[in-house]
């Protein structure tokens, strides 16, 4: 009788998504998480994922396990939308001051920020004001924001036909380093229709040396 052979190879674990709470100057902020499997050896900077306007985290629910291979993400709530408590104002300033917070409950002294539309706008505003703390932007599909002094940081910049976020020649005065690709194939729910492409180019981007 034929014996049974046990596999030798070890499944792998998923990446563990959750969600959860955490405090702001503004109240609270709903914040959902991915973590790679490596129990936190061997991490790529961490990575907080920023969503457009009048919209939440969960454009980024199929993006998360993607992209949490090797490095641990957060996308929050932004204030006034989705789960999260309001600002004052709903404009990339506050929005930027809370994601500060955020990164200083989690005590990361860097991080990378991918910002969305206006999380795009979010991400710039928080690089101008936190430059010790965000090593590099990705921005997807950014808003026009004339008047923000040289960005430093390594950039990629990737272009989507969504009405204003297709100029981005302002942003070649502003971001010295950055690094452009077009997405003319996806529209607005490009993170849900392309997850594992988009993980692929950013993570590939993060990961380069400098």
């Amino acid at each position: 009788m034929a014996k049974h052979l046990k596999s030798s190879v070890t499944p792998v674990a998923a990446v563990r998504t959750r969600r959860a709470y955490f405090d702001c100057r503004f109240g609270q902020l709903h914040v959902r998480t991915a973590f790679p499997t490596t129990g936190g050896f061997d991490e790529g900077v961490t990575l907080i994922c920023l969503h457009p306007e009048e919209s939440s985290s969960r454009v980024f629910t199929r993006f998360l396990p993607e992209i949490a291979d090797n490095r641990s993400v957060y996308a929050p709530d932004l204030p006034g939308n989705g789960e999260s408590d309001s600002a004052p104002s709903r404009d990339y300033a506050d929005a930027a001051a809370a994601v500060a917070d955020l990164a200083m409950d989690l005590r990361l002294r860097q991080i990378d920020v991918l910002g969305f539309r206006f999380g795009a706008g979010v991400a710039l505003e928080l690089a101008v004001a936190k430059p010790d703390l965000v090593r590099r932007l990705v921005l997807v599909a950014a808003p026009p924001r004339e008047g923000l002094p040289v960005i430093k940081q390594d950039s990629l910049v990737m272009r989507v036909k969504l009405g204003a976020g297709d100029d981005s020649q302002w942003t070649r005065g502003t971001l010295q380093r950055a690094k452009f690709i077009d997405l003319n194939d996806y529209a607005a729910d490009l993170f849900d229709a392309a997850p594992k492409t988009l993980a692929k180019q950013i993570g590939d981007f993060l990961a380069a040396k400098a």
